[in-house]
């Protein structure tokens, strides 16, 4: 009976050992692997005791009852078979964890690469340390400049096979200078002040600080001068400063006179801390001798601006001051890259426009001041090569950049992305007016035929409806329990930014409504374009304004049109309404001139809770073409934004019959006019090419496109101060 025990023990102990190994090298899986070792462990040894004391008492039955005869004479067989049996249960425990363990690791990867992220391309995730570039190979091959004609073609070829030839390229790029070194860096008074231990800059081109009296190393901080195109020392790239290097880095900007600093990360990603809050929210405070006080801030859909007015206390000239615009771009997502290069030009254009000159270098700086901020600067400097030479070199600019700063561009999807902002920037160009210029820009549109330089509205639209829908991200929309819940089965939302609604217990494909999120001028997802409900979606349209707390629904069609249903009516002409789980009732009701409000009151029944919907139709569309004149959309756009200040910004739903035309053209000419109020700054082109990246069709026809011109005409003529915005 000791004898079994002991092979137990030992059968136990070997199992820990196995555990205690996988334990070691688990690292966030090891609970689980360790919850599944200890089952699998303590069913064999179950097992094995089980059987090994049922062997034991047969024996001892066996010994005590040899004088009865010959019957069990068997007995001395049966132990070495029980154990050899329990040794093969226990490996089959042992491999069907391993088994186990190992179809979970693979269920993790494929979670990891397929996850879908909004408003950007997913990438793998970060380590708290940068992971470095592999060397490149030494037979690389040559990359050699692509002319401007050639480009799109370039772009199309390196794309195809899920982008192997950009990775091809992006590997075959030199690290870094073979030659820098690293000792101030490494220095054990400068190791803590880098925010990764592996990315640091060389000492031939980092930023060296004043010496300050009596304070070892205080020349140092994590910051490397970078050439622009032709410019030399236009950047400094530098780590998102860490807590105690914030007041090195105010020093640097006031020793460096810089007056524009380009931030590219957010302060926490993924719950990791990315780089310190080196500013103060409202009023001032002094980093070191630096006294830094808000002068203004601006926040907008893809970034925010804000300005400082910076004194360094500790100079002779104490009371001088100077202006520092931070530009803070917010819409790079926390994997990979983001899903259009628009935002990310737009805002290359306004730190071009906000950087004084003959002032110092443009700080621009991430979370390790390499991925995005030589995305940025290779960016920056391929346009201005494309103007002077008429072609790019982004792999020869990277080298070059890199021997200023190692492993500048961390990712061959930071590399693929820079080729397709210059493709779009290539294809598009700069399409922005100053409202000053708006009439002559639409007399040019309307007059222009022949080919050349001018471009005519129609060849202006035809470059929108030229995009690729993207109709692999529209899987759920598609799918055959929700087919029948759309209106038009070519307006569908994209998986990325659909409007989810909370699924219900036990009903399948509850969650889908055809909506999408739209972004407005200064806030992400600040609309809902959605299609006109049917009769078996209303109670739908109503959950989605009730889970998304919406406070104004506009409407842009009449229920019917050329004797055509184009709406099912879901609200009551008067008294209450239930749909399901909502009532709606009509507490008032107006016309204005050319459309009429509607005040609701929501309820949902389950919650005991109600709350105030303010419904805007518009009736000014006829039901064939575009309204005949803009001030009936100027009116509609002011209410509604006034509704928004009053009952705060949550999204606003807007709806034609499908979705898309005339819903488009609302959204497109709210986000356009207001930046017309803000800057004085209006692209419609560009505006309604982001609309569409966001919703097929959104701005159906040329009319509807040439109308977005019209009314912000319109506006200009009837507030003419802004025509003389420059």
């Amino acid at each position: 009976m000791s004898r079994s025990f002991s092979l137990v023990k030992r059968l136990s102990l070997s199992v820990s050992k196995v555990s205690e190994r996988e334990i070691s090298g688990g690292g966030k899986s090891c609970w689980f692997f360790h919850r599944v070792n200890t089952e699998a462990r303590t069913h064999s040894v179950t097992m094995v005791l089980f059987l090994v004391a049922a062997t034991t008492t047969s024996n001892n039955s066996s010994n005590g009852n040899n004088t009865q005869g010959q019957a069990a004479s068997p007995s001395p067989h049966i132990l070495p078979t029980v154990l050899v049996l329990s040794l093969l249960l226990l490996i089959i425990a042992l491999l069907a964890w391993y088994c186990l363990r190992l179809k979970n690791q693979r269920k993790a990867a494929v979670t990891t690469v397929d996850k879908k992220v909004p408003n950007g391309i997913l990438e793998e995730q970060e380590q708290q340390t940068v992971v470095l570039l592999p060397p490149s190979p030494s037979a690389s091959k040559t990359y050699f400049p692509i002319l401007l004609e050639h480009l799109e073609e370039e772009y199309r070829v390196r794309s195809a096979d899920d982008g192997k030839l950009f990775r091809e390229e992006y590997n075959s790029i030199p690290g870094g200078n073979v030659q820098g070194k690293y000792e101030e860096a490494n220095r054990e008074d400068n190791k803590d002040k880098n925010r990764y231990p592996n990315i640091l800059p060389y000492d031939h081109s980092r930023v060296v600080l004043t010496q300050l009296e009596g304070v070892p190393c205080s020349d140092y901080i994590n910051a490397s001068y970078i050439d622009g195109f032709t410019e030399k020392k236009k950047f400094i790239a530098a780590q998102g400063p860490k807590e105690d290097t914030v007041a090195d880095f105010w020093r640097m900007i006031w020793e460096q006179k810089v007056a524009t600093v380009v931030m590219l990360t957010n302060l926490k990603e993924r719950k990791e801390d990315k780089c310190h809050q080196y500013w103060p929210d409202q009023g001032c405070w002094t980093y070191g001798n630096i006294r830094v006080a808000v002068e203004d801030f601006t926040i907008l859909v893809d970034y925010t601006i804000r300005k400082f007015c910076i004194q360094n206390q500790a100079s002779d000239t104490g009371k001088s001051s100077r202006l520092v615009t931070q530009l803070h771009f917010t819409s790079w997502p926390d994997f990979g890259v983001p899903f259009s290069p628009i935002g990310m030009l737009k805002f290359l254009k306004k730190v071009k426009a906000v950087n004084p000159p003959f002032s110092g270098p443009i700080v621009v700086h991430c979370s390790a001041g390499v991925g995005r901020t030589g995305t940025f600067i290779v960016i920056d400097g391929m346009i201005d090569m494309m103007h002077t030479d008429q072609k790019v070199d982004v792999s020869g600019f990277v080298s070059k950049i890199r021997e200023q700063r190692s492993q500048l561009i961390q990712t061959d999807m930071q590399y693929s992305f820079i080729y397709q902002a210059l493709l779009e920037y290539f294809l598009y160009g700069d399409t922005e007016l100053d409202v000053s210029s708006l009439e002559g820009h639409l007399h040019k549109l309307h007059n222009t035929y022949a080919d050349g330089d001018r471009v005519g509205l129609e060849e202006e639209f035809k470059k929108l409806t030229n995009m690729r829908i993207m109709k692999e991200n529209m899987r759920t929309g598609n799918l055959p329990a929700n087919m029948k819940k759309n209106r038009v089965l070519q307006i569908i939302p994209y998986d990325f930014n659909r409007v989810i609604l909370s699924m219900r217990r036990g009903q399948e494909f509850t969650d889908y409504i055809n909506a999408s999120f739209i972004d407005g001028y200064r806030q992400k997802d600040y609309f809902i374009a959605t299609q006109g409900p049917v009769p078996h979606t209303v109670e739908d349209f109503w959950r989605m304004v009730w889970e998304w707390k919406c406070h104004s629904i506009v409407m842009l069609t009449e229920l019917q049109e050329r004797e055509q249903d184009k709406c099912c009516q879901y609200w009551p002409t008067e008294d209450a309404v239930s749909y399901g789980d909502f009532r709606v009732e009509l507490k008032a009701d107006s016309l204005c001139d050319t459309f009429s409000l509607k005040d609701l009151v929501l309820s949902c029944v389950p919650e005991k809770q109600t709350r105030l919907v303010r419904h805007f139709h518009f009736h000014g569309w006829p039901e064939i073409g575009i309204p005949a004149e803009g001030k009936g959309m100027i009116d509609i756009i002011a209410s509604v934004q006034k509704q928004q200040q009053q009952s705060g910004n949550h999204p606003i739903v807007v709806h034609c019959s499908a979705g898309a035309g005339r819903t488009g053209t609302f959204i497109a000419l709210s986000n356009i006019l207001e930046r017309v109020k803000a800057e004085g700054l209006l692209d419609v082109f560009q505006t309604v090419k982001s609309l569409r990246m966001q919703r097929p069709h959104m701005v159906q026809t040329v009319e509807q496109y040439d109308f977005c011109y019209k009314v912000v005409q319109d506006f200009v003529d009837i507030f003419s101060d802004y025509a003389n915005f420059k």
